[in-house]
């Protein structure tokens, strides 16, 4: 089961610049996930997440300050999974599922959260700055973690590179 999975950066081939976008988002995590803990952030995120049919329960069962601690600690795990994912191929493959949900849910944002798209500049497609370019740079992290994923996968074809 394991020799299903391999470090992205050992994959057939040129690879070798999968390691700059598992360091970056290594940083994002690590950076979003301290800054959870703090109350600064947990309020800038709470309405985020009561907006969101995914996450607003959290908001109610852990409170605005805990819902913030518990994304912070799975941002934190993210984070450790991905660089572990360096050494160990099923962490690899882990880690960027963990990366590629993450991204995956704050993007319903733009479709949940108010004030996204800007009314003054006619509505969508026009992006406000906060909150909507702000959720805008998920869609290359996501592209990133789904990089990471397939590369982290074992294709059947393919020869692994030891």
């Amino acid at each position: 089961m394991l020799q299903n999975f391999r470090v992205a950066e050992q994959t057939v081939g040129p690879r070798n610049t999968l390691l700059l976008l598992r360091i970056a988002l290594v940083i994002v995590f690590l950076w979003f996930g301290c800054m959870k803990f703090t109350h600064y952030e947990a309020t800038g995120n709470s309405g985020l997440i009561a907006n969101s049919p995914f996450m607003s329960w959290m908001n109610t069962a852990f409170g605005i300050q805990g819902a913030s601690d518990v994304i912070g600690v799975i941002e934190l795990a993210t984070a450790a999974m991905l660089f572990l994912g360096a050494f160990v191929p099923v962490a690899s493959a882990i880690g960027a599922a963990m990366s590629c949900c993450t991204f995956a849910i704050t993007l319903t944002f733009f479709v949940t959260t108010p004030g996204v798209f800007e009314p003054a500049a006619g509505g969508f497609p026009a992006i406000s700055a906060l909150p909507g370019q702000f959720l805008l740079k998920d869609i290359v992290l996501l592209a990133a973690s789904l990089n990471l994923l397939l590369n982290s996968l074992a294709s059947g074809s393919e020869p692994h590179k030891r």
